[in-house]
């Protein structure tokens, strides 16, 4: 991706920039973003906190979904589903968002929340909205 695209997604995102999301690759069939660990995301025992962690997911899930729309149509998540599978103590998180629907009414996103090693520590199965022109 190229910064002033990068730059363009993340301008319309302002809590994604607020957390500190970093937007790596964006096409229609895949989101790749980043999140630093640092203690101002962290829960008890230095552990990255559940909202840090699906606040990337929605960002990377509605990036995909707005790639993914039909000309003059939005998006809005509908419904968000995030099972936690392990901590994060350290490192950085990466989430890539890939589609598992593209529909004329619903997109469906699967992220895939990775730490340093390559482990799984999240997945977030999300559905937005596609919100069609008033005519």
């Amino acid at each position: 991706m190229t910064a002033p695209a990068e730059e363009l997604l993340l301008a319309q995102l302002p809590f994604a920039r607020l957390l500190g999301v970093r937007l790596v690759t964006a096409t229609r069939e895949e989101v790749r973003a980043e999140l630093d660990w640092s203690p101002e995301r962290c829960t008890v025992f230095s552990v990255m906190h559940g909202g840090a962690l699906m606040g990337i997911a929605d960002t990377v899930g509605g990036v995909l979904a707005y790639l993914n729309l039909p000309a003059g149509a939005q998006t809005s998540t509908v419904e968000s589903k995030t099972n936690f599978l392990r901590a994060v103590r350290a490192g950085v998180v990466t989430a890539v968002a890939t589609p598992m629907h593209v529909g004329a009414q619903f997109i469906v996103a699967q992220t895939n929340l990775l730490d340093d090693t390559g482990a799984l520590v999240a997945q977030t199965t999300q559905t937005q909205a596609v919100l069609h022109p008033r005519r």
